[in-house]
């Protein structure tokens, strides 16, 4: 009778334990949250000082890109752009895999719902405006002004790669591997990839039989080609190593890092000439920020970016 109270005694202190745990955990997640930031489809965490971290929240359906997810993107980078409190974005994929894809199943409702049009021309209308605001889901990373970090890990499919490309740095996992899987399924891409992917890449040849065939391109091959930066051993390091990185990035000067970015995407687009008239105009009036004068008294005393406070932008 003693052994088994002693056995119920020692059972409800595990338990009692394991709640301890739990609590304790719950408490810190909810204290990193970002608490204007609350979506069904979306975690966003703030993991880092000025460092938001932004993950695709369907692990159960292998972070299929449903329509509440393509809405929500826009609505969460819109915001993050005007956030002042934040400065780099890491986004990555909860669960086993980064992102497989379109959900087929949740999509097909938008384009079967206009069988119900005659006529092809409006049907047509209809069609492209709704493609546009899906283009769109991805172009607001792009335009944030934030750098965004993409993590990868496991599998890359179909819209993950038109995510990825619109990202500023890609970092992946050993066990990643990449698929331009839209031709599979009887269509060409339309959200950013056979835009994107040849200009990040450099590689016409690669991409076309990328795009082609629809081959899985894994981790290393990945990096040989320029699609990714760097490889990590596995999921937990590369976000390790890409916080760091955004840590790092956070550190510099908004201004001077925001104004970079905006500046490479607009010489990604205009001649040589265009970019460095552009980049005259923006200097013009960037050249006058305090941020100069902190950042030479630093190096002049050999400190670190680090140990520079720049303002919120």
């Amino acid at each position: 009778m003693a052994a088994r109270v002693a056995e119920g005694a020692q059972a409800v202190r595990r338990l009692l334990r394991a709640f301890h745990v739990l609590t304790r955990s719950m408490s810190a997640e909810a204290q990193n949250a970002a608490p204007s930031y609350r979506f069904e489809s979306l975690r966003v965490t703030g993991v880092r000082d000025s460092v938001l971290h932004v993950e695709l929240n369907r692990p159960e359906k292998r972070n299929a890109m449903n329509k509440t997810l393509w809405r929500e993107m826009v609505e969460c980078f819109n915001r993050i752009a005007q956030d002042s409190d934040f400065r780099v974005v890491v986004i990555s994929g909860a669960g086993k895999m980064f992102t497989a894809g379109i959900d087929l199943m949740d999509m097909a409702g938008d384009v079967l719902q206009l069988e119900d049009t005659a006529d092809a021309a409006r049907k047509a209308w209809h069609l492209r405006n709704k493609i546009l605001q899906y283009q769109e889901s991805f172009n607001v990373i792009e335009k944030c002004p934030k750098p965004v970090i993409a993590a990868i890990h496991s599998a890359c499919i179909g819209g993950g790669m038109d995510l990825i490309t619109a990202c500023d740095v890609r970092l992946c996992s050993q066990d990643a591997w990449f698929q331009v899987k839209e031709v599979d399924i009887g269509m060409a891409a339309d959200v950013g990839t056979l835009q994107r992917l040849p200009k990040v890449m450099g590689n016409a040849s690669l991409v076309s039989e990328l795009v082609y065939t629809a081959r899985k391109m894994m981790a290393d091959e990945a990096m040989r080609c320029g699609l990714v930066s760097r490889v990590f051993k596995d999921k937990e390091t590369m976000l390790e190593g890409a916080f760091d990185m955004a840590t790092e990035i956070a550190s510099k000067s908004p201004l001077a890092v925001q104004g970079s970015k905006l500046n490479m995407i607009y010489s990604r687009e205009h001649s040589v000439k265009e970019g460095l008239n552009y980049i005259a105009t923006w200097n013009m009036s960037m050249l006058q920020t305090e941020d100069i004068g902190k950042s030479a008294q630093a190096a002049m005393e050999k400190k670190s970016p680090r140990d520079v406070t720049y303002s919120k932008l």
